[in-house]
């Protein structure tokens, strides 16, 4: 608690250990283990199949890593001498005065995008994050909650494996890159076994951008040069695809309670993109999506939520828009563009009124995440 504000991080990222996968995956999977790279302070690299993620750019930018390492020594010098574990994990949450923290993945958020991976290994390896995820979550599990990394190479893997961590693991959430695997859009009937599973056992699908994979990616051809115009760029980007696909497509149509959250990239584009959506919905939309029976807007107030930083300015006119019941707190954690341990505090001072700052802060992220008995 902040200042009197009950909060929830809806999107805290952990630092996973190099050896996770050495450790955790199934032994008939050891030889193709991924490995976490340890080039540099806080390197989230790893290593699938002899691919190296985040994929470097043509040209080396060594005039970051001097800003990394002054981030670093400056904002995280104690949770870097425990190497990010469980416990500076819990001291974090303390710091900001967050309560529940939904925890979801860093070197894991790379490890599945290769297009054409091996489905068997593919689920050897989210099955594996995930065992680990539910022992780091063990030194606090009434206030750490795991979103789950599942394989989409192979729908009835991923359905198997989103039902064990629920019934098994209690995770709150699974991730899912934007990005489309081997071809595939998200709205393709081929997921809807995923999204029926979801919507069953009435756990989100958190869409959640991350660096340069292998995977199609906006801005990712044109920029790839420039961290700085990629992470601008592709993050907000990425999102805005997958609620349109999502949309459009057709799958919230067809899953009317399925919970989809956009993470890591910002809200202030929804009200826009929703808004050019329902205009090209009332001119062309009844000829080519004639099964859609809600506006755009309808769908994304009906079961979305996005992410707002916490020095977002220009999300204060959202709840103008109707979205005041959308929108979810993220501190980003323990990224390097964060205002950590000052995120809550931060937030705090946006121009909200009390009552947007507790739904954002507290009763949205209780609504998407199933803690609906605490709002």
């Amino acid at each position: 608690m902040k200042n009197g504000y009950k909060a929830m991080d809806s999107d805290m990222h952990v630092v996973e250990p190099c050896d996770l996968w050495q450790k955790y995956i199934d032994k008939n999977f050891a030889d193709r283990a991924p490995i976490g790279l340890n080039r540099h302070k806080r390197d989230l690299g790893v290593q699938v199949e002899g691919k190296i993620m985040p994929r470097a750019p043509e040209k080396p930018i060594p005039a970051l890593r001097p800003i990394r390492e002054k981030i670093l020594a400056e904002r995280y010098p104690e949770e870097e001498a425990r190497n990010f574990d469980n416990v500076a994990q819990l001291q974090a949450m303390d710091k900001e005065g967050l309560d529940v923290a939904i925890l979801y993945p860093s070197r894991g958020l790379f490890v599945l995008a290769i297009d054409g991976l091996d489905p068997e290994l593919a689920a050897a390896i989210a099955k594996a994050y995930n065992d680990w995820m539910s022992d780091f979550c063990q030194v606090a599990p009434q206030r750490m909650y795991g979103a789950a990394i599942v394989a989409p190479h192979d729908v009835s893997s991923a359905v198997e494996e989103t039902r064990r961590i629920v019934t098994e693991l209690g995770f709150k959430s699974i991730l899912m890159r934007p990005n489309h695997v081997n071809g595939r859009k998200w709205s393709d009937p081929y997921y809807d076994p995923l999204w029926a599973e979801c919507q069953r056992l009435a756990i989100p699908v958190g869409f959640h951008e991350a660096g340069r994979v292998f995977l199609p990616q906006p801005a990712l051809s044109q920029f790839i040069p420039s961290f700085t115009m990629f992470n601008t760029l592709s993050f907000p980007m990425a999102n805005m695809l997958a609620c349109a696909d999502m949309i459009y497509g057709g799958v919230m149509e067809r899953f009317p309670q399925l919970k989809v959250a956009f993470l890591e990239g910002n809200c202030s584009w929804i009200p826009w993109l929703l808004w050019r959506m329902g205009e090209y919905a009332e001119l062309t939309g009844a000829a080519e999506h004639p099964e859609l029976k809600l506006e755009p807007l309808e769908y994304f107030q009906r079961q979305c939520w996005g992410a707002v930083e916490c020095d977002e300015v220009t999300a204060k006119n959202l709840p103008d828009f109707g979205l005041e019941n959308n929108i979810v707190f993220s501190t980003d954690y323990p990224h390097l563009d964060v205002k950590y341990p000052h995120a809550v505090e931060t937030f705090l001072k946006l121009p909200f009124s009390d009552q947007t700052k507790r739904k954002y802060l507290w009763d949205n992220c209780a609504r998407l995440y199933g803690f609906a008995n605490d709002a």
